[in-house]
């Protein structure tokens, strides 16, 4: 069984509302789980909030946040899952951003940072990965990495 049908299954037999919200990956963890066959049940929403005003906007990610640790950093990561779950009422909700490439990186960040937090149980933690390869190789190992982290948070319900 695949990694998201794994996810899927877990989700829908202990009932466990989720929700997400994505930058550099553009949606695709939601495509991910959207494909699991009667998730409906227990996903309702995921956020596509690219920009910073956007993270802001519709996660309620603080501009101080923004402004001192930049959209790539694990301190977003973990307001933006707080704000998806706040936002949809989820159990347990996602966040991935990051710097696809291949511009954007700098040195203190470089192409293939990507930021990830978790909502779960009432705690949020977050991480950060590092990825090589182009941008379709960094965004979908972000997908598999974030499939991941989730699947070790509900091992233990």
């Amino acid at each position: 069984m695949s990694e998201i049908k794994k996810l899927g299954e877990i989700l829908k037999r202990k009932n466990i509302k989720i929700s997400g919200a994505e930058s550099c990956t553009g949606g695709m963890v939601a495509a991910e789980i959207t494909s699991v066959d009667g998730i409906s049940a227990v996903f309702n929403e995921s956020f596509v909030t690219y920009s910073n005003d956007s993270k802001h906007r519709n996660l309620g990610v603080s501009l101080a946040t923004l402004e001192k640790f930049g959209a790539v950093s694990e301190e977003c990561a973990r307001e933006m899952a707080q704000g998806a779950a706040a936002r949809s009422g989820a159990d347990i909700a996602f966040s991935v951003t990051g710097i696809a490439g291949p511009t954007g990186g700098t040195k203190e960040k470089p192409v293939g940072t990507v930021c990830f937090g978790l909502f779960f149980k009432g705690k949020t933690v977050s991480e950060t990965a590092h990825f090589d390869g182009d941008r379709e190789s960094v965004r979908r190992a972000s997908v598999d990495f974030v499939i991941s982290m989730m699947l070790d948070a509900l091992a233990s319900v």
